[in-house]
């Protein structure tokens, strides 16, 4: 399932991210790299730990936990600590798939990558070129959202990201180990929360036919959920 989540982080919050961000000093992107990934790869990203990316990574994880569509979707076991990257001058990063599993560098923090994020931090209008294009089901897709959107697809997928050629796009990128291993299984369940709020908000949430719809998402999930 490719999502598209708007308005994770408001216009002020993306605002005071960007502050402590573009002050930081940046690396060369390959530092989380894989052995395939590093020959694929050309941007720029702070470092792993550093004090900004550390406090602005918080305010994104304080902004995940308040966005229900974001917890119905993922419904997130672990989140990697956030991290952050820059593209501009032709930078890209051609065709890869993210490693399966994520380690936190000098802890025994691991999770397994169900799920793949971008947050965008910068504006489509700041720069040209910087499309994300994820190998979905139905097809190539192209990604460019405004800031403060976030992407969510299954980490098992083809991507990459076009050379920018003006501007810098900035972004947030991190990853999800889910409570629902199966991303067809994961859809399901989002699709059938999504219908009952919608039918709960239609008939209130007393009404029988969706309690019943209720019951059926727990038990779906109490069967299929690794917690």
């Amino acid at each position: 399932m490719l999502l598209q989540i708007p308005a994770v982080l408001s216009k002020t919050e993306v605002a005071r991210c960007r502050q402590v961000i573009d002050a930081a000093e940046w690396a060369d992107g390959n530092a989380t790299s894989g052995s395939q990934s590093a020959l694929a790869k050309r941007n720029q990203q702070l470092p792993e730990g550093s004090p900004a990316a550390r406090q602005v990574g918080e305010a994104v994880l304080a902004a995940l936990g308040r966005s229900a569509t974001f917890i119905s979707a993922a419904l997130p076991l672990k989140v990697f600590p956030p991290l952050f990257n820059r593209y501009a001058g032709g930078e890209e990063f051609k065709t890869h798939v993210d490693n399966a599993i994520r380690q936190l560098r000098g802890s025994d923090f691991r999770i397994r990558s169900d799920l793949s994020a971008t947050l965008f931090l910068a504006e489509p209008e700041e720069y040209d070129g910087g499309e994300l294009t994820i190998e979905d089901t139905f097809g190539a897709q192209q990604v460019k959202l405004p800031a403060g959107h976030l992407v969510l697809y299954p980490a098992s997928s083809l991507h990459h990201v076009t050379p920018v050629t003006r501007g810098a796009r900035v972004a947030s990128f991190f990853w999800i180990q889910s409570m629902v291993r199966s991303d067809a299984h994961r859809r399901l369940l989002f699709e059938l929360d999504t219908t009952i709020q919608d039918l709960g908000a239609e008939r209130g949430q007393s009404d029988d036919a969706v309690v019943r719809l209720t019951g059926i998402y727990h038990n779906l999930l109490r069967d299929w959920a690794e917690c």
